[in-house]
């Protein structure tokens, strides 16, 4: 199909971005990658009058360590944030994610940002960002503020951006001491959006005991969730299979499963089973 007509403005900042947003109140959508956004135009899903291109702000790109944080700006694509050197010492869990996301195309045109900002119930990366706690910095008429992913996130492709605010970056927290964090994914083979998803990281002390385990699951109903329940079968036992595999057992414990014509409810919990217990297994030191 071909897209309702709109008008099309190019920001040159953050600020214009959202001064532009706001002025048109509510009737304008944010461009940036576009593999998200296009789609929706074309099968008229939304019919913004206006889009705000903000493909060409040299702020919202880059990535760098500052202290216990990775911030990758809300621009920069897939396919840095897996080929990065920062991401690969500091994050490697996140590298990996970002090399599993989409094809050759998305990877090389989305964006962290709006991935995030598009908040799809398959998408990759909000597990990971579930699992690392990020933070997501937004830019709005009102200035900056951060916001936690558990609270940005909330539904399918509902978020708790406003109507003139911009994403600016994530920040995923760097685990400190002992750990070590894998990604599993049942990838759909005609999309790459995942059936199942599960990032994991498990912390371990000198004696063995795991003392953190964070799980992000996605793909399996309507939004991604962090497994606590799995979290809290793994904190305090020692870092062993057999643990690993009974706390895998509690992965459908929490979060809503939906099934479609490619997968089943009964089988998407399976596979949060399947894929938790996977990923943990790559966790352990």
């Amino acid at each position: 199909m071909i897209p309702a007509s709109f008008a099309y403005e190019r920001a040159q900042s953050v600020r214009e971005a959202v001064e532009l947003l706001e002025s048109h109140q509510g009737e304008a959508k944010v461009l940036s990658g576009g593999h998200s956004l296009i789609p929706l135009l074309k099968l008229r899903l939304t019919s913004p009058t206006v889009l705000v291109d903000i493909g060409g702000i040299a702020e919202l790109k880059g990535i760098s360590a500052e202290g216990d944080r990775l911030v990758v700006g809300a621009l920069t694509t897939h396919a840095e944030v897996a080929a990065s050197p920062e991401v690969r010492r500091h994050l490697p869990l996140l590298a990996e994610a970002a090399r599993q996301v989409g094809d050759l195309q998305v990877r090389n045109r989305g964006t962290v940002g709006g991935n995030i900002a598009h908040a799809d119930p398959a998408s990759d990366l909000p597990a990971v960002a579930l699992a690392l706690d990020a933070v997501i910095t937004v830019e709005g008429p009102a200035g900056r503020s951060e916001v936690p992913v558990e609270d940005f996130i909330l539904g399918p492709l509902l978020t708790a951006l406003g109507g003139s605010d911009v994403v600016v970056s994530v920040a995923f927290p760097i685990p400190k001491g002992k750990w070590k964090g894998a990604y599993e994914k049942y990838p759909h083979p005609a999309s790459g959006y995942a059936v199942a998803g599960v990032a994991a990281v498990i912390g371990v002390d000198d004696g063995g005991t795991i003392r953190d385990a964070r799980v992000g699951i996605t793909g399996v109903g309507d939004m991604p969730y962090r497994a606590r329940d799995v979290e809290a079968a793994l904190v305090g036992n020692p870092a062993t299979e057999e643990v690993v595999r009974r706390a895998a057992e509690r992965a459908d414990a929490e979060g809503s499963f939906s099934g479609d014509l490619f997968a089943s409810e009964d089988y998407r919990r399976h596979l949060s089973k399947v894929y938790t217990r996977r990923a943990l297994m790559r966790s352990l030191p």
